[in-house]
């Protein structure tokens, strides 16, 4: 199929490979991020913080978690202005070598019985390096599987990237599960650092990947225009508008995700409710596995309904299925609990599969991975890392559940409005004007 830019092929097979690398970048990716993610739930609070009660301890282990995600705007900032200027493939690399180094540290840290605060201080310096690399790395892994991709099948190639999530929460919730089912004298001594010290051979097959793969057709064809300003400021001063929808639209992706997964996850297993870690790891594994077949059939749906019309189904019906969810979570009704968690991830995925394609489009090509990097990072730090912490400090204020549901509410009316007012921009424009004039600006939904 011909390229929007002269001289350049965008063919399904490039697109493949494109998509493919993405998918497993964003794996390892997300894998080392969910690691970190589930441990924080389960294990960190009594390993590294044991002299204080289970809710201060929760509150401090979510605390770590967060660190990452406001370390995530500077990651997109740092990495960004590589992917505009140097390429995607650079910068996508250098993400995943860090993030991996990150997180096999991680497994080797000494716990408070051992080094007392050493321990909790180094795991929130390894936890910064960590939100540096996913800042810098969603954006253009979802830049190189869009912008390689036909026109009609955007959103499909740009599902691809979105997989990566779900496979990288399957690993590590199946990864747990079965540490968990070895029971607490393995799990909570040394069968915690397994699957960060596991992630040494995910990065080295996810950075053999992406070595192989060439630059997307629009890098390229921006490299031959005169770049007359940085990207950040170039982002700042023409793409802020796109960037506060972007950071709009992240609030059900990020906080309304982590409020399913990871506080869901506490909440389950806490005093309240006490059902077995191996029980709930098991329903999230079934429920990532269930994400996982979903994302690239729903993805491919977007094209042909619209990545908006996607994302307003998935954001509605995620909140009506929060509801019944946690009923059963408060009844102990295992089995219901087993298949409302696997259908309101379901129900994400329509929130998740078509994300980047959508994001991509809402920006001109011109610092492209910057502006959809920082929307991400902004969106990211504030939904996703603040949401655990706040439902844990809801439920201490308000001793109820329905607090968290309301909170899950309000992100999804956030995301809703973000989604309804997010501009789409075609890259098939007229390039000799939108070179020298940045408001140039062809609309269309992918």
């Amino acid at each position: 199929m011909p390229s929007t830019h002269p001289g350049e092929v965008k063919t399904h097979r490039k697109a493949l490979r494109s998509g493919f690398a993405a998918a497993v970048g964003t794996t390892v990716e997300w894998y080392d991020f969910y690691v970190y993610a589930t441990a924080a739930a389960i294990v960190f609070p009594q390993v590294f913080f044991p002299e204080v009660d289970r809710s201060l301890g929760t509150l401090a282990s979510f605390g770590t978690y967060a660190v990452a995600f406001f370390m995530r705007p500077l990651g997109g900032i740092i990495f960004g202005h590589v992917g505009d200027r140097l390429g995607r493939k650079p910068a996508l690399t250098i993400t995943l070598l860090i993030m991996g180094v990150a997180t096999v540290l991680v497994g080797c840290l000494p716990d408070y019985a051992t080094a007392g605060m050493l321990g909790p201080v180094l795991l929130i310096v390894l936890r910064m390096f960590q939100g540096l690399a996913v800042g810098g790395e969603w954006g253009g892994a979802s830049l190189m599987s869009v912008e390689s991709a036909p026109e009609k099948w955007k959103t499909f190639y740009g599902g691809f990237t979105q997989l990566g999530n779900p496979l990288g929460a399957l690993l590590s919730s199946a990864a747990f599960w079965i540490l968990a089912a070895a029971g607490d004298d393995v799990l909570m001594t040394w069968g915690w650092r397994l699957p960060f010290l596991f992630s040494v051979i995910l990065i080295g097959v996810g950075i053999w990947v992406r070595l192989r793969i060439e630059e997307t057709p629009v890098f390229e064809h921006e490299t031959t225009r005169e770049k007359d300003s940085t990207p950040i400021l170039y982002a700042l001063r023409f793409n802020w508008l796109p960037v506060l929808m972007g950071f709009g639209i992240i609030a059900m992706s990020s906080g309304g995700y982590v409020i399913a997964t990871t506080f869901v996850q506490n909440y389950a297993t806490g005093p309240d409710v006490a059902i077995g870690a191996d029980t709930i790891l098991a329903a999230m594994t079934v429920a990532s596995f269930v994400e996982a077949v979903v994302t690239l059939p729903l993805a491919a749906l977007g094209d042909k309904w619209g990545g908006k019309m996607l994302m307003y189904l998935g954001i509605g019906l995620s909140f009506a299925t929060m509801i019944p969810l946690i009923l059963s979570i408060e009844a102990g009704n295992v089995a219901v609990m087993f298949v409302l968690v696997s259908v309101i991830r379901l129900t994400l995925s329509g929130a998740w599969a078509p994300l980047s394609a959508l994001m991509a489009h809402m920006f001109r090509p011109q610092a492209r991975y910057t502006s959809m990097s920082l929307a991400y990072g902004l969106g990211a730090a504030v939904w996703g890392g603040l949401s655990p912490a706040i439902a844990s400090g809801l439920m201490t204020l308000t001793g109820s559940i329905w607090s968290v549901v309301a909170f899950f509410g309000l992100l999804s009316a956030v995301a809703w409005l973000g989604t309804a007012f997010a501009p789409q921009h075609r890259d098939a424009v007229d390039t000799a004007a939108s070179a020298t004039d940045p408001t140039v600006q062809t609309q269309g939904d992918h």
